[in-house]
C-alpha cells in the first residue's frame, strides 16, 4: 500500500516556546519502557504540564482554548538532546501533524519525518507572528503547504524551509524508507530466492 502524499497540513496551532527544548523534556525517559509508541501521546511535555501528584500546571498545552491543536509552533534546536525516536511518536501520537520552528536538531528531523511528520523552518520574526495571530484567535487554521514551502494564517502568508529531500519524500510518498522496503517484499523474496549463495 502506497503512503500517502503529504502535500500540506493544516489544523489550529499550539505554541510551546523556547529554545533548545530536547527530547528528555518531550518525553522524559521514565516513560520509554513502552513495547509500543501507543499511548506516549498522554506523556508529551510531561513534566511541564504535570505535578508531581498528577494534577495540571498552568501550560498553553492544558490551557482550553488550545485543546485539540495539531500544529506545534517553537524555537530554535528543537528536539535536541538525546536521539531517542520517542519524542516525534510522542508528538505524533499527542495529534500533531506538523511542526513549526526556528531550528530542529537533526536526529529529531530525521526521525519526525519518517513518521510523515512535516518540520518547517521559519524566521523568527515570521513564528512571532504566527504565534500572535494564534493567541488571539485559537481558532485560526494554520496551513504549513509543505510543496509551496508556505506558512499561511489568516490572511497572511510566510516562506519556510524544508529540506529538499525531505520535501520530496513527503510530497511524493516516500517518507518512510521501512514502509517502501516492505511494499518490495515480493521483489526481495524473487532476489533472494534467485542468489545461488542464500
Amino acid at each position: 500500500m502506497a503512503l500517502e502524499k503529504i502535500k500540506q497540513v493544516s489544523g489550529t496551532a499550539v505554541q510551546v516556546a523556547g529554545d533548545d527544548i530536547d527530547t528528555d523534556r518531550i518525553i522524559p525517559a521514565r516513560f520509554m519502557k513502552c513495547i509500543t509508541f501507543d499511548g506516549l501521546g498522554e506523556f508529551m511535555f510531561y513534566d511541564v504540564r504535570k505535578h508531581e501528584d498528577g494534577t495540571e500546571k498552568e501550560h498553553r498545552l492544558n490551557d482550553p482554548r488550545f485543546a485539540g491543536a495539531s500544529i506545534l509552533i517553537s524555537g530554535n534546536n528543537f528536539g535536541c538532546g538525546s536521539s531517542r525516536e520517542h519524542a516525534p511518536q510522542a508528538i505524533a501520537k499527542a495529534g500533531f501533524i506538523g511542526i513549526i520552528a526556528e531550528g530542529f536538531a537533526e536526529i529529531f528531523f530525521g526521525n519526525s519525518t519518517t513518521l510523515g511528520l512535516p518540520c518547517a523552518v521559519a524566521a523568527k520574526e515570521d513564528i512571532q507572528a504566527i504565534a500572535a495571530a494564534v493567541e488571539a484567535d485559537p481558532s485560526l487554521n494554520v496551513i504549513i503547504d509543505v510543496e509551496s514551502q508556505k506558512i499561511r494564517f489568516g490572511d497572511a502568508e510566510v516562506t519556510c524551509y524544508i529540506r529538499e529531500s525531505a520535501r520530496e519524500g513527503l510530497t511524493e510518498g516516500s517518507w518512510d524508507p521501512i514502509a517502501e522496503l516492505l511494499e518490495g517484499d515480493a521483489e526481495i523474496d524473487a532476489t533472494a530466492k534467485a542468489l545461488s549463495y542464500v
